[in-house]
């Protein structure tokens, strides 16, 4: 007969195996499977070791495009990963990101009676 202990053990190790199947089929997961461990543009090899420092980028800088064949994808390190999006904000003067993330116009005007306070001349003098 499971103990109390156990059956909590067999539910982490389940919810454990269930977030390892949906991580890995994310697009991170997908990319690795799918291309070299080698970034890119420096051609530097990685393994499971330094496998933290190698970033999967989006060719079209959207996030959400992620084709099932890996066509939006190729790997890059970290270094020429941040290299990339630099070159993307010099290029356009904004990051994707921002870009997506405009904020909405100011709709206030803090000016809007600064002339009858300015008619009014200095305090306690009028």
């Amino acid at each position: 007969m499971p103990t109390p202990q156990d059956t909590k053990l067999d539910r982490i190790v389940a919810e454990a195996r269930r977030n390892a199947e949906q991580r890995e089929q994310g697009y991170r997961e997908r990319a690795l499977k799918m291309y070299p461990w080698i970034c890119g543009r420096c051609a530097r090899e990685f393994t499971r070791a330094n496998l933290r420092e190698l970033t999967v980028h989006h060719r079209n800088h959207n996030h959400a495009d992620n084709p099932p064949d890996g066509s939006n994808w190729e790997l890059l390190c970290v270094y020429c990963h941040d290299n990339e999006h630099s070159r993307q904000i010099d290029h356009t003067g904004v990051s994707a990101q921002a870009a997506e993330d405009k904020p909405a116009a100011a709709t206030s005007n803090p000016f809007a009676d600064l002339k009858s306070l300015l008619g009014k001349g200095p305090p306690g003098t009028g």
